[in-house]
Parts: C-alpha cells; sequence; structure tokens
C-alpha cells in the first residue's frame, strides 16, 4: 500500500472510530436514565420518542432467539463481516471506501454490545400517524446510510467508473 493508500485508510478508521464513540455514548447515556430512572420512556416529539429494549437479534430485531449457542454463532458471523469489511475497505481506493467505514463503525458498536450486554440497546422509536418504525440506535442509523449509499453508488456510479477503466 502507498501512502496516499494509507493516508486514506487512516482517515476510515478515524470515521469509523467517531462513528464507534458516538454510538458508545448515545448507549451509555439512555443506560444512565435507566440506571437513575428505572426505565426510559421519553417524548421527544410527535413522531420521535425514546424508549429502551435490547435487542438480541440482528438488525431491527430479526432472529430474536433465546438459544445462546445460536447466538453466539451469530455474534462471530457478525465479527467475521466486520473482518471481511475492514479487509475491503483497506483494499478498496474510491468512495466506497468511506460507506464502508460507517457500516464498519456502526457494526462495530453493535459487536461491542452483544459481546458485553448479551444484547443491543435500542432506544430510538420514530413513528408517524400510528405507524411504528422499529426502534432502533445510533449504530444502526450509520449502517443504514453505508449500506443505502454503497446501493446508489453502484446503482448510479459504478457505469461511469467501468467507463473511465476501459
Amino acid at each position: 500500500m502507498n501512502k496516499t493508500g494509507f493516508k486514506n485508510f487512516s482517515l476510515n478508521m478515524i470515521i469509523l472510530i467517531i462513528i464507534f464513540f458516538a454510538d458508545r455514548l448515545s448507549k451509555i447515556y439512555i443506560l444512565k436514565i435507566v440506571e437513575l430512572e428505572n426505565s426510559v420512556d421519553i417524548y421527544i416529539t410527535s413522531y420521535l420518542n425514546l424508549y429502551l429494549i435490547w435487542n438480541k437479534g440482528i438488525a431491527f430485531g430479526l432472529l430474536s432467539i433465546n438459544e445462546n449457542i445460536i447466538y453466539s454463532i451469530i455474534t462471530c458471523l457478525i465479527g467475521i463481516i466486520i473482518l471481511i469489511i475492514l479487509l475491503t475497505m483497506w483494499k478498496n481506493d474510491n468512495i466506497q471506501r468511506y460507506f464502508l467505514a460507517l457500516i464498519a463503525g456502526g457494526a462495530l458498536g453493535n459487536l461491542y454490545d452483544r459481546i458485553v450486554y448479551t444484547a443491543v440497546p435500542d432506544f430510538i422509536d420514530f413513528h408517524f400517524y400510528g405507524f411504528h418504525w422499529f426502534v432502533f440506535n445510533v449504530a444502526d442509523i450509520f449502517i443504514t446510510v453505508g449500506v443505502v449509499c454503497l446501493i446508489l453508488d453502484e446503482v448510479f456510479f459504478n457505469s461511469i467508473r467501468n467507463d473511465k477503466n476501459v
């Protein structure tokens, strides 16, 4: 890897670390409220509440189960996926590396919680005219934004990159 590549990877790692700590700080704040109040149910606006739930599944509570062996397998798979994302980020030299940093930062935040708490604290409750979205956290926001940006980049800009390389 050349000097520019190392600089880019270092910038990506800084982005990843900032996202990880932003997620940790938000979760520490919510958990501190729970410690003081015994629950979190904070009305912010007519569309947004803070309400703590513990998610043992993966994204948006999918695969929530009580079997420890399956939970451990899923946690290991998440760790492997994060390593693959980091390797891809290391090798990537275009804008996708920043989107991968968003995903990896959020995924590391949630992996940390799975290991330390055996569940991920989700607390952002977004709703609109009676429709409640899944309760999520700051890490989930970055993961989602990163995935959406990767998809948009692939759909709209991949052909442009391929045309330049031909």
